[in-house]
Formats: structure tokens, sequence, C-alpha cells
């Protein structure tokens, strides 16, 4: 109820007997003083309501009051405010997809990304809900403005967007309405109404996601491998395509969400293989697959089963002798997918392996997982599954979950706001450990690579490993080399033979590599 009383508390009430203390020469509010600006060029007050509603900032709900004001019946005032409010939002909306304008206006986008970073959590339905009452809400920061610039870093669908931004700015000019003219007690009876529909549309579709399991759950004998080939690939569409490491990062890296409408199954730890448009300048051929990690459980960030998710880093080379990226040899694919934009088609064929399963028929199972970069995409995948969505594995799940992760610097790391509401929720069962190669050193002095890291563990990991505890690689190949020099030092310092001990460990399937 504070955030309530702060929205009246913020309004401007102006009944008709303010209208007529202004007229005798009372204070008037910043409105009335723009309205008053406007009347001198000649505008009609229906017209000074239209461009009120449209300023940043102020919106319909710095209008409502005015057109009250002005003397004009609600009736009138409230479709008015709310189309004006409307108009450039849709324009907005589009401009904002120039590269230039967005990155002129990359302050004020960064600041709405904060303010609308939870938007873009759950599905569709609970997208549509959230923006909505983020506009509606006569909150400082809130409004329509902010809401389509948070709508449109967050990939929201064009659709879902307007429709929301519509309903809240309506929702917004009757709580501005009730405000006006019935005071607290009718905005609190408004706010009520809004904050009781938003609950009940969030609350839809917040059952198990259980759709999607095997019978039992656990069951891997109906894997979908290699359902869609080179030859006759499936047609998938970009939802959304988004930035997701900070401006220090060593290069770009997104989350690219596909709309595969259901038709395209997969399970975590597979991946699924891109086709990038065009052909081969040497050859005229078409491009070759390029495969990708999938990083969204099976039922995708919107929990509806009908969506999955890409991490790629955008792979460029830079020429030391241009002294600048060459173009000409920069990846074909991961540009090619960090460059979509919501509604463009994908090429794409899989899913594709099996080695990176979870083995789900044992509850008590401990995975560490070990990620370079975008070698993370399999493990959101668990960790959503295991912590986030309400599957049977989730109910079933009683070991530990170990997450590795090395980049290069703290804005490089990847989906880092989720492990840590995971580990906050759960710290018994899910433990979390960076690398930072250039911010960390490492015990001799050197910097900190993901070996290293895995090191200070060395004796915890060997005990886990010896009771049956799962390990995943996933990233560079490089990354390999290292980590296993590591592990023969220490298995060798434990007096064990480091090529049976990795045997052991291949023969039970405890050992899951899968490096490009």
């Amino acid at each position: 109820m504070c955030f309530v009383t702060l929205a009246l508390t913020q309004a401007t009430v102006v009944s008709p007997a303010h209208a007529a203390a202004a007229a005798a020469g009372e204070h008037m509010h910043t409105g009335q003083k723009v309205a008053n600006f406007f009347r001198t060029f000649g505008i009609p007050d229906l017209g000074i309501l239209a461009i009120i509603s449209a300023l940043p900032v102020v919106e319909l709900r710095g209008a409502v009051p005015v057109g009250i004001w002005m003397g004009l019946p609600i009736t009138t005032v409230l479709p008015v405010c709310v189309l004006g409010n409307m108009v450039p939002i849709v324009p907005l909306l589009f401009l904002l997809k120039n590269k230039t304008l967005k990155k002129l206006m990359s302050p004020i986008l960064n600041r709405a990304e904060k303010k609308t970073a939870e938007l873009g959590i759950g599905s569709v339905e609970k997208q549509w809900a959230s923006l909505a009452a983020f506009v509606g809400i006569p909150l400082p920061g809130t409004g329509a403005w902010t809401g389509a610039m948070g709508a449109f870093l967050l990939g929201m669908p064009m659709t879902v967007a307007l429709t929301s931004i519509f309903t809240g700015v309506v929702s917004a000019g009757v709580i501005m309405s009730a405000i006006t003219l019935a005071g607290k007690k009718g905005g609190i009876a408004a706010l009520s109404v809004l904050l009781v529909l938003t609950a009940i549309e969030l609350l839809k579709g917040g059952g198990k996601q259980d759709f999607l399991e095997a019978d039992p759950y656990w069951d891997q004998s109906a894997v979908p491998v290699n359902v869609y080939k080179n030859k006759a690939p499936f047609t998938g569409k970009i939802v959304s395509t988004k930035r997701i490491v900070g401006p220090k990062a060593t290069g770009e890296t997104c989350h690219i969400v596909i709309d595969h409408k259901g038709d395209f199954p997969y399970w975590e730890g597979q991946s699924w293989g891109v086709i990038p448009p065009g052909v081969r300048e040497k050859d005229g051929k078409p491009h070759s697959v390029r495969l990708y990690s999938i990083a969204s459980s099976r039922y995708g960030d919107d929990m509806t089963g009908k969506t999955g998710s890409l991490c790629v880093r955008r792979a460029t080379y830079w020429c030391p002798d241009l002294k600048a990226e060459d173009p000409a040899k920069k990846g074909i694919c991961s540009n090619f997918l960090c460059d979509t934009q919501p509604g463009d088609e994908v090429q794409m064929t899989g899913p594709a392996g099996k080695v990176m399963l979870l083995p789900e028929k044992y509850p008590d199972t401990d995975y560490i997982m070990v990620a370079t970069g975008t070698g993370i995409a399999p493990y959101r995948g668990f960790i959503r599954r295991l912590f986030v969505e309400e599957t049977p594995a989730a109910k079933a799940y009683k070991g530990q979950a170990w997450l590795f992760l090395g980049v290069a610097n703290s804005d490089a790391l990847l989906y880092d706001d989720e492990w840590q509401e995971v580990k906050k929720e759960f710290p018994d069962q899910f433990r979390l450990d960076y690398a930072l190669s250039r911010e960390q050193t490492n015990s001799k002095g050197g910097k900190m690579y993901i070996q290293d890291k895995m090191e200070e563990y060395a004796d915890e990991i060997f005990d886990k490993l010896d009771k049956g505890a799962h390990i995943y690689f996933c990233g560079l190949k490089g990354m390999m080399p290292g980590i296993q020099d590591m592990l023969k030092v220490v298995a060798e310092k434990k007096g064990l033979s480091y090529d049976e001990w990795l045997k052991g460990l291949k023969a039970n399937k405890q050992w899951h590599v899968e490096v490009y």
C-alpha cells in the first residue's frame, strides 16, 4: 500500500473549485502554465490536451487534471488524453530499431532498462500484465514512454507491447480521473481494482511445467535427435535479440529467443543447428550448419514450450595491419544471429546431441558445471529446470549443482542476475564460482583462468566425483588442455593414475564434454 500512497501524493489534484481559484490568480501548476502557453498560439483546448499527453514525463497523468481545470467533461478529457499519450508510442517503437538513434539515446535507454528489467520474465501473458501495470500505476519513472523503451529493449513482440501499453494508458487515465474528481479515496479505489486485475493476470498460467515431460519424467528413450536436417530445415522466427554484457566486456554476447511454435521440441543440454542465409564465396554453395547449445529449458524463457534461446558471441577478427576489425573475416553465423530483429526467419536443424543430458533418474546426483564464455548456455537450461521452473525434476532434485564460469571481467559475466537469485533461494543446493582472468589472480600470482578456480576446490571436486557426481564441460575447446593438466597434477598428488581415473569416470558416464 505504500506505493499507492506515493502515487497519490505525486498526483496533482485539480477539482473545478481549484480551477476557479486558479482563474482568480492563485498559483498555477506546471501543466496549467503549459496549457496557457499553447493557448497563446490559438491552439484549441482539445489539441493542447493531446499535446500535453504526448509529452514524455508529463504524459496522460499530467494532462487529465489540466483537462478538468479547463472545464472539459471527463468523457471528453479521458479519450483525448489516451489517444494523445499513444500517438508517439508507435513511432517510438519503430524508431528505436535505428542503430544510430538507439546509440544516441543510450543513457535514457539504460535507465529505462533498469526500471523495466523485471517485465521480461515469464510467459507472454505475464509480460503483458506486468507492462500494463507498469504503465498504468502513476509512480515516478513509470509511464508509456519508459514502458515502450523497456518493452523494446526486452524484445517483447510488437503487438504485445502496444496492446499492453494501451491498456496501461487507459488504466492510468481512469486512476487520474478518479484522483482528480474524487480525491485520494477515488484514487485508492481505482488503484485497488487495477492491482487486483493485474494479480489475476499474473497468476494465470502460473501452474507447473509438466506438459513436455516423458513418462516417467527421467526416461530418455524418446529424446528427439536430428528431427530437422540440412536439406529440410525448420524455419524459426526471432522473438528478441538482446545484448547481455556490459560496455567493458571483451566482445558482444547476445541472448536470442526463437519462436518454434512448439514444433521443434528439445531437451536441456541439446544444441540447435543454424544455417546462415546466403552462400559461400569460394564455391557458391549454401553455408554449413553451425551448432549452438540451447540456453533455455525445454519450456523456453516464456515457459510456453514454444520458444527456445541461444547465447551467441559475435565473432570478429581484429586485423593488426588495418588496426580495425576485418569484415571479410567475421563470423558469418554469429553476426547474422546477433544482428537479427524480431520477426526475422532462421533456418535450423537438430536438435543435436545426448552427451550433455542430465541423469534425472538419480535425483541425489551432484552436478559440477564448468563453462567458459557462451559455454554457459546448457547450464542455464539445467538451472532453470532444477530451480526456477515447477518441473517434476525440480520437485525431486536433492543434490547440489555447482557452476564454474570463466570470463575476462565482470562486464562479461553472463546471466549473473539469474545465478544470484537462485543462489539466494537455494543456498545449500546451488554453488557459484567465477574465474575473471583480467580481474583476479591465481595462487601463483598469474591470471585466474577456469582451471585455477577449479584447482582451489580440487579436493572437494575429486571427492564429489568419487561419490558419483557428474561433471560437465562446455565452451571453447582451448579450455580443456589446461583443465586436464590441472586434474592430472591433482590426481598424481593423490596417488592416482589420471588415465585410469578418467577412464572410470567415462565408463560410469560421469564425464560430459561439449567444446567447439
